[in-house]
């Protein structure tokens, strides 16, 4: 019985642990435009670049507006 319940809380804990890796948002700007936004993934193609800092991921969206604001790029536009 003990088995049973162990083996159904790793499955359950196996299957939660990619939902809690979703939140993280990159500051990316734009390579054509040099405009900035926030994703909610990581860029994989090149017309995106990050330019948070040292490629910096942030936890929440507000984080991640925050540190918009302190990156050199961005606020000069």
């Amino acid at each position: 019985m003990m088995l049973k319940m162990a083996t159904a809380a790793l499955m359950v804990a196996a299957f939660s642990l990619p939902a809690f890796a979703a939140d993280e948002f990159y500051v990316v700007q734009d390579v054509k435009t040099k405009k900035c936004t926030i994703v909610d993934k990581k860029p994989t193609d090149a017309s995106m670049t990050v330019v948070s800092p040292s490629g910096m991921v942030y936890k929440t969206r507000t984080e991640a507006e925050s540190g918009m604001k302190t990156v050199k790029v961005c606020t000069s536009n």
